[in-house]
């Protein structure tokens, strides 16, 4: 579904990422973890069409993604959970939700959408009217997710989504997050929690200085002595 070689990105003269490769097929979950500064995000914004690459290939469903503007990105099946959730605090919920839903393939399915939404995260429904900046990180984030989930995405992207949450509030995301693989989207999420987040993904690349040093199974990436001591603490 997703392919990407040889990527390189960055900002200005700085470069983030060197010839990343990575792929993620139809139904997966896939992880990428490392440390702060890695180059996590900017591979998401590469994806999303928020940053040009400076080389190699990105291509979604067999068509190149690189010159593409982010508006068509998504009308491809491309969403995006960004970092920090992003969302618009001064206005609703509702009305936030109704943002995911602006691609033109979309707006005929709003009112179907919303409903699956809600019934995805009912605390949602409840805060319908509620302006979306004076709600806690927990409920921001499940209405980030759900502004994604709008445009009922074939590959869902997810930055951090666990970032700057309580530890309670991180093990109800990644529930959320549970309940998205099992309607069966494909995934690709960036964390910097790696032990929840291998128990959740099939395969996970570890991101290092813009560089991609290991991947394989979450199952062995989790039994890996290097990845022990270094991400899990063991």
């Amino acid at each position: 579904m997703l392919e990407i070689a040889g990527l390189e990105a960055g900002y200005g003269g700085f470069r983030a990422l060197h010839g990343v490769a990575l792929t993620v097929r139809a139904g997966e979950a896939v992880a990428v973890v490392g440390p702060n500064g890695a180059g996590k995000t900017t591979l998401m914004r590469v994806i999303s069409g928020l940053l040009a690459p400076v080389a190699g290939r990105l291509a979604f469903e067999g068509a190149d993604l690189a010159a593409v503007p982010p508006h068509r990105i998504v009308e491809r099946g491309i969403a995006h959970v960004p970092e920090n959730r992003r969302l618009f605090p001064r206005l609703s919920v509702e009305e936030n939700l109704r943002m995911g839903a602006f691609a033109p393939a979309s707006r005929p399915h709003f009112t179907e959408r919303l409903e699956w939404v809600y019934s995805l995260f009912p605390r949602m429904r409840e805060r319908r009217a509620q302006l979306a900046g004076t709600m806690s990180g927990g409920e921001q984030q499940m209405c980030a997710i759900g502004r994604a989930l709008m445009s009922k995405p074939k590959l869902l992207l997810m930055d951090e989504p666990s970032a700057g949450l309580a530890p309670v509030i991180v093990d109800q995301v990644f529930d959320l997050v549970r309940r998205i693989r099992q309607e069966g989207f494909t995934v690709l999420i960036v964390e910097q929690n790696v032990r929840q987040v291998l128990e959740l993904v099939d395969r996970a690349y570890v991101l290092e200085v813009g560089t991609i040093r290991r991947s394989g199974s979450a199952a062995a990436l989790q039994a890996d002595p290097a990845i022990r001591e270094a991400y899990l603490g063991i």
